[in-house]
């Protein structure tokens, strides 16, 4: 058995919270991970988020990555990667 102890101490889960953040209505949709990097971008030009911490959450379906794989070829087709 692990605890959210164990988690936070050995792989650095922020409370034990294996998605990242706790998955109420304040920390979804634009709030996730936190209001202003809830479109996957992060300030890094060609760095991107996807994973738990983002919208929809954590889980097995990989929603996640697919909505930020669809912002990178946004930004390419706009020019904004190389």
């Amino acid at each position: 058995m692990i605890s959210p102890l164990d988690l936070e101490r050995d792989f650095s889960l922020t409370h034990g919270n294996i998605f990242q953040g706790d998955m109420t209505l304040d920390q979804l949709f634009f709030m996730r991970p936190v209001p202003g990097y809830a479109d996957y971008r992060t300030p890094v030009r060609g760095l991107y988020m996807c994973g738990a911490c983002t919208h929809p959450g954590g889980g097995v379906m990989g929603a996640a990555g697919r909505n930020a794989a669809r912002e990178i070829l946004r930004d390419r087709r706009r020019g904004r990667l190389s």
